[in-house]
Parts: C-alpha cells; structure tokens; sequence
C-alpha cells in the first residue's frame, strides 16, 4: 500500500464509511451543534464531530477538522474557532457574527481500490492523481470506487436565510424544501436529494433521533426519494435527529470505477 500524507487520510476516512450499511449498527459520522436557531447580539455555538456506534455519544473515533469549513449567510468565509481533537471527538466553535444562515461541515472524494497480485488480495486507497502509479501493472481483478460524502450542519441567527443553500451541482446534495432550521415537531419537513444537480430519485434516506444509546428502540426511519427526489419526515418528536442519505452508481470521473455517493447532516427539531 502507497503512503498518504495526514491530511489526504483524514479526507478518506470518511469516504471509508461508505461501505458501511446505514441501517446496521455501525459506526456513524455526525455533527453535533449544540444549538441552531439563536439570537442576540452576539450568538457562538459548539460543535462536536465525531464517528461513533451510537448516535452523539463518543465512544469511537473524532472526526479530523482539517477539511472543516464554515459559509457565513453571505456567502463568505467564515472560520472555526477554539478547534481541538481528543481520543473520541473533535469540537470547535463558530461566532455567528452576521444575521442569517450558516453552513458548517466538510466533503470528502477519493479512490478505493481492491485488486490481486501474485494470486495475494490488495487494497488501496488515495486520490485520482495517485492512482496511474499507485497500483502495478502486473495487478489483475482491480476493482475501482470513487467514493464521495459530505456532512454538514446549519445553524441561523435571527430570520432563516437560503444563500448557502445554493447547489454546487457536484456530488450529493440537500436541496431542502423546508429550511432545515424551521423546523418544528407537529409539523412534517419536505427534503429533496440531488445528485450532481439532479433529482436522485429512489435514494434510501435513514433518519434516527439522538440519545438512541438509552432506548431499546432506536426510533430509526427509512425512506424513499420520490421522482422528484422528495422525502417527507414526520419527526417522534423535538430533539436532535441524524440524517443519510446514500447512493451507488452514477457516472464516475474516474474511468471504470463505481461511484459511491452519501450526505449527512443533523437537524434540531424544536417543540411547538
């Protein structure tokens, strides 16, 4: 297996998890905000980021905030603040120090490789631009997956905003319906899957409530993507909730590689 830098791997780790069945008890990437709707003159939240088995409780890896971004409701740049990695979490924060509606996460794409060598199994993983020598000539059954995911959180001050909202038309993407910080427990919310800007009709979209790790069931709902790419939630009830949605197939950059695709975000749902 080639060597890849730090930073390269903190991005494929996460791709890593797109192997993992959404519906297994398997580990799960999240981020938590420890509030989305706020107001006030000068409004900060926390954020966690991890991988766990159960849902915002750490008990398995941090995610890395090497690639973690924050668009401020203009549509600028914003940063992470007070950014730290412990044994099971990340956590930072953000001021929200403009009116309007934040986007915070981070994206991940890159190449899995599997494949035999002197009748031996192999993988890899790395980028495109790794790949032309990443892999030997000699090497047969090669199997390419181009896999990519991104997660992210929103947070509002003051009145909802749409410009970070906007699609970049590349990958899966959430083209929400209802602004996923208008959220609230009697009332059903409409999200629509995009994939590279179009309808990604018949998606599997799991969504589980936070705190599963103190109930027997874990209140976890499957949906389906309608033609239009279309989910209607009926939430249980206020709380956080995790959302993902997956895809497999598509058209690949990478010639004769399959094409793996996920979104995930959390959402407060706030009572009546």
């Amino acid at each position: 297996m080639i060597s890849i830098r730090h930073g390269a791997l903190a991005i494929l780790s996460a791709a890593a998890l797109l192997a993992v069945p959404a519906g297994a008890s398997a580990h799960r990437q999240w981020l938590l905000p420890s509030a989305t709707v706020l107001s006030g003159s000068d409004p900060w939240i926390t954020v966690d980021a991890a991988v766990s088995n159960e849902l915002f409780y750490f008990d398995h890896v941090p995610m890395r905030l090497d690639t973690m971004t924050v668009t401020a409701p203009d549509g600028s740049k914003g940063e992470i603040k007070n950014g730290t990695t412990g044994k099971y979490r990340s956590t930072f924060d953000v001021q929200l120090d403009k009116t309007g509606t934040y986007k915070i996460g981070t994206s991940s794409d890159g190449l899995m490789a599997a494949y035999k060598l002197n009748g031996e199994a192999k993988r890899w993983r790395g980028t495109a631009a790794e790949l032309a020598t990443a892999i030997p000539k000699e090497a047969t059954e090669v199997k390419l997956t181009q896999s990519s995911r991104r997660v992210e959180v929103f947070a509002t001050r003051g009145a909802p905003t749409k410009e970070v909202l906007k699609l970049t038309g590349q990958g899966l993407e959430l083209d929400p319906v209802t602004h996923p910080n208008d959220l609230v427990a009697s009332e059903p919310a409409v999200f629509k899957l995009v994939l590279d800007g179009k309808p990604a009709a018949g998606l599997e979209v799991v969504v589980v409530p936070g705190g599963n790790r103190y109930r027997a069931a874990t209140g976890e709902m499957k949906l389906t993507t309608d033609a239009q790419g279309a989910v209607t939630i009926r939430w249980a009830g206020a709380g956080m909730y995790w959302l993902e949605a997956t895809s497999r197939g598509g058209k690949s950059s990478v010639p004769n590689a399959e094409r793996s695709t996920a979104y995930v975000t959390t959402l407060e749902v706030l009572p009546d």
